[in-house]
């Protein structure tokens, strides 16, 4: 008698983000013996794509590398295309994952769609409500979702949406988001190595005795005014000499450009290239509070204490705001200014917004996820 293969399971993520929020599920697939768990990265962030993979012990099986210098947003996405097309037909695969709202994601499903292959859609229901904030993501998103047959909702408040537009509740399993899971595994990783993250030391000793502050931006919609206007923001909160300013700068020239001319020669400012994740993870360690328009940072930083203030006008991760672990700021100078004085003057405010309920999982989303993928096989 001929022994069945394992369901073949083909995970696809090409950026960052989605590499740090994949990698546990990577080895929670792979520690059941019932599948065959495969890797295809698309390479979207090549070398901060690698950083993870690195961190988090995933040796890709297809390595598409598809990215190629001031490559358009409709050029990504044909290459995408053919390449996961091509990739499916040759692997042919019982299902395909992805994760969350990139290009990848949503070309990841749609290539699977041609072909009838199932998908199962990690940190499914995340809305703004405004197709252009985050941009194109939340459209991203939304295609996953009416393609996935597996909805893997971060929180609650994800899952709700996505019943609302009505998607079969029994597609649709709260899981917690896996970012917290590789939060905790990274953690753990540099108390056991600190060399991991040791390339904080001398910011750390530079600036000891100093309320530090996280920030990072790298949003497109905020490129231009919001870009500048945060720049002003930060110059300004850098001006209390009691306050440093520690700013992994995304590599996108415009963000570069905005800020160096404001930012750039100011002592308690530093200006650092991408950090990998152990060293942002150690950064968030370290911070007092974290500036941001980033989706992921709003996840992680509350993990570990820190309040967060968002420099977006919407956000699909309300739950955030909600239970009072972030607050929405905008783009606008002044408002940027006085939430973030407020928090470094009052420490009650400051308080409420560390000791609130992280809302978004427990550290045993991936293992969840594992079960559900291997019981619909």
């Amino acid at each position: 008698m001929t022994t069945p293969r394992p369901a073949r399971i083909l995970l696809v993520f090409g950026t960052r983000p989605e590499a740090i929020k994949m990698f546990p599920i990577v080895h929670a697939l792979k520690a059941n013996p019932r599948l065959e768990t495969l890797v295809c990265v698309t390479a979207q962030h090549r070398g901060l794509l690698d950083q993870v993979l690195s961190i988090g012990n995933v040796v890709p099986d297809i390595d598409l590398d598809i990215m190629a210098p001031n490559q358009s947003l409709d050029q990504l996405t044909a290459r995408l295309l053919t390449e996961l097309g091509r990739v499916y037909d040759e692997i042919r695969p019982d299902r395909v994952v992805v994760q969350g709202d990139t290009a990848t994601a949503m070309v990841g499903a749609l290539a699977a769609y041609y072909r009838k292959i199932p998908v199962g859609h990690v940190e499914a229901g995340l809305r703004s409500g405004d197709i252009y904030h985050p941009w194109p993501e939340e459209v991203n998103r939304r295609i996953v979702a009416t393609i996935a047959d597996l909805h893997f909702a971060p929180t609650d408040t994800a899952a709700a949406a996505l019943i609302a537009e009505r998607i079969d509740p029994k597609t649709v399993h709260m899981t917690g988001n896996s970012v917290i899971d590789a939060l905790h595994a990274t953690r753990a990783r540099i108390a056991a190595e600190p060399a991991l993250a040791a390339g904080l030391d001398a910011l750390a000793d530079r600036f000891s005795g100093k309320r530090i502050i996280a920030v990072t931006t790298h949003r497109r919609e905020n490129f231009g005014g919001g870009m500048d206007a945060i720049a002003r923001a930060v110059a300004r909160i850098a001006d209390r000499p009691d306050v440093a300013i520690i700013f992994p700068v995304h590599p996108n020239p415009a963000v570069r450009r905005a800020m160096d001319p404001i930012l750039g020669a100011r002592d308690n400012v530093a200006m650092i290239d991408p950090l990998d994740y152990p060293h942002f993870v150690r950064l968030l360690g370290i911070a007092d509070l974290v500036l941001t328009d980033s989706g992921g940072v709003q996840e992680e930083a509350p993990a570990l204490g820190k309040p967060v203030l968002v420099m977006r006008e919407t956000t699909e991760r309300p739950e955030g705001i909600i239970a009072g672990t972030a607050r929405l700021v905008g783009t606008d100078e002044d408002r940027i200014v006085a939430e973030t004085l407020r928090l470094l003057d009052d420490p009650s405010a400051h308080a409420a917004m560390a000791q609130a309920h992280n809302p978004f999982g427990d550290g045993q989303t991936a293992p969840r996820i594992a079960r559900i993928i291997a019981d619909a096989v």
